[in-house]
Order: structure tokens, then sequence, then C-alpha cells
């Protein structure tokens, strides 16, 4: 990621806050701002190449998302979730990704499949070269590409704003390799169900991937009784 945020011309780029804000987005998926950590202004002024007021301005966004937590006293910190909110959220983000897919499949173009197969072999190069951030990006078109293809407004409204709240966590599900091959293979038939319009199947197979996830994740989450999981 680069230090500072790029100069553009006024009439293509987005307001200066929300560039800020999705630069913290990735340093928050991506781990480097970790659940729980203390935002410090004056080190993150340096990092993004900003002043104090869009990046206090970016916090407001990512706080209305639930990403980060404002205090009058302590300042900003990144939001953690608990074993329950993790096991909650995937449960909804399941149930969520299994629509979109069976709404896609039968609403998805043809123009629509061929952008999502691109998508699926450049994530494919990105799995073989072990680049993990360019694979999850990628990943992350592929998911919300499926969902656009549903055609529901309220659907992905809803969407984006639980699957926000776990970019972190989806990220981390393939720092074990075997896992994340076992996703890329996920894809695959993903890939094959949408082509063949079945949306059962693809509902089926969403369900699956997001309930891999969310075991993924909770394998070395701490157990209730204070204990590690795994």
């Amino acid at each position: 990621m680069q230090n500072s945020v790029e100069p553009g011309f006024a009439g293509d780029r987005r307001p200066l806050h929300e560039e800020v804000a999705e630069r913290l987005r990735e340093l928050i998926t991506e781990g480097r701002l970790a659940p729980g950590a203390r935002l410090n202004e004056r080190v993150l002024c340096e990092e993004i190449g900003v002043s104090r007021t869009p990046l206090r301005e970016a916090f407001k966004v990512l706080a209305a998302e639930r990403l980060i937590e404002l205090s009058p006293n302590r300042g900003a910190s990144v939001a953690a979730l608990s074993r329950g909110d993790v096991e909650q959220l995937f449960e909804l983000m399941g149930a969520l990704e299994a629509l979109s897919g069976e709404l896609a499949a039968a609403r998805r173009t043809d123009a629509e499949l061929d952008e999502i197969r691109a998508l699926h072999f450049e994530m494919l190069a990105a799995h073989a070269r072990r680049d993990l951030p360019a694979y999850y990006a990628l990943n992350r078109q592929i998911h919300r590409a499926i969902n656009r293809c549903a055609r529901n407004a309220v659907l992905t409204e809803t969407y984006d704003s639980i699957n926000t709240r776990i970019q972190n966590l989806r990220f981390r599900s393939n720092f074990n390799r075997d896992k994340w091959d076992a996703a890329v293979r996920e894809h695959q038939r993903m890939l094959e169900a949408l082509d063949a319009r079945d949306g059962a199947g693809l509902r089926r197979l969403l369900e699956d991937h997001l309930r891999h996830k969310r075991d993924a994740v909770l394998e070395h989450w701490p157990a209730p009784d204070g204990r590690d999981a795994g």
C-alpha cells in the first residue's frame, strides 16, 4: 500500500476523507490495525499523508460502519468482536450470501458471468503466487458481483453493512494453507453453479462456504471459558 493518498483531478476522485476511510479499511482488513488497537492520529496522518481533519472525518465514517469505536476520553480504537458476535455475524452473512447466490443464478446476464469468470481466473493466479492481499481483493469483488447480480437493493444494503464488519475475519480465514486451498475449490464449484443457473446448488455452496470461513476463524478463538478453542 502506498504511504500517502495520491492527488488527482478534481472531477475524478472521491472526497479526501472517503479515500482515507478506504485506506483505513484496508489496514483493518489485513490486520495491520488490530482489533482493540488505539488509533494514533499523528502516526496515521504521517503514514497516509493527510492532515488530521480528513482523518477525523474518516473516523466518523468508520464509526458509523462499526469498524472503529470513538470515545470522548480515549479517542478512536479498532472495534473488537466477541466470539458470540462472530458466530451471529457469520450466521447472518451466510444467509445473505445464500440468498444472493440463489437470486443471482436466475438473474445474472452472460456479461456478468463473463466478468465473474475473469475475476475468478485472476484470483487463481494470485492464489498460485500466494499473494493473499491480491487474492482477497479479487475474492471480495467476486462475492460482491454475485450479490449485485441478485438485483435486490435492500439485500445489497444489508449485505454491505454486515460484510464490512467481518472483512478482517474473512481475510484471516485464509491463513491456514489447507483451508485457503479448500476455499479456492469451493469458488470453482460456485462458478459452475452460477454458469448452470443452479440457484439451489449455489445457495448450498455459499452457505457451506461461509460456515467453513466461520469455523476457520473460531478454530483458534478463545473459548467462552477463556481457554484457546484450538
